[in-house]
C-alpha cells in the first residue's frame, strides 16, 4: 500500500498535479516507516521525494528537514559516498545557495 502511495504521488507530480501528488506522498511517509522501518533506504527515497516536491511546490523551508532527515539516514545505512547520499548531499546544498541568493536579492 505504501509503495502504491508513493508512485502514485510521484506520478501526480510528472502530471503536474503537486498538490495531490503531496498528498499522496504524505500519507505514504508514515506507511514506508511503520512497514520497513524508519532507516530503510526506501523509506528515504520517500522522505527525500516529498522533500523534492516541496520544493517544486516553492517551500524549501519545509523541504529541509525532510532533506537533513534523509542525509542523515543514508550517511549511516549507505554511506557518505553512496550516491544517494550525494544526491541529498547535493539538494541540501542547493538549498542553502537558494537560501543565500534570496537574501541577496
Amino acid at each position: 500500500m505504501s509503495l502504491t502511495r508513493r508512485l502514485i504521488g510521484r506520478r501526480f507530480s510528472n502530471l503536474g498535479a503537486l498538490r495531490r501528488s503531496q498528498g499522496e506522498l504524505d500519507a505514504a511517509k508514515p506507511l514506508l516507516e511503520q512497514v520497513l522501518g524508519p532507516d530503510h533506504p526506501t523509506t528515504t527515497r520517500g522522505l527525500n521525494g516529498l522533500a523534492l516536491l516541496l520544493c517544486d511546490q516553492g517551500d524549501p523551508t519545509a523541504a529541509r528537514p525532510l532533506f537533513e532527515r534523509a542525509l542523515a539516514i543514508r550517511e549511516r545505512v549507505l554511506g557518505p559516498d553512496h550516491p544517494d547520499t550525494v544526491a541529498t548531499r547535493r539538494a541540501l546544498e542547493e538549498l542553502a545557495e537558494g537560501a543565500g541568493a534570496g537574501a541577496e536579492g
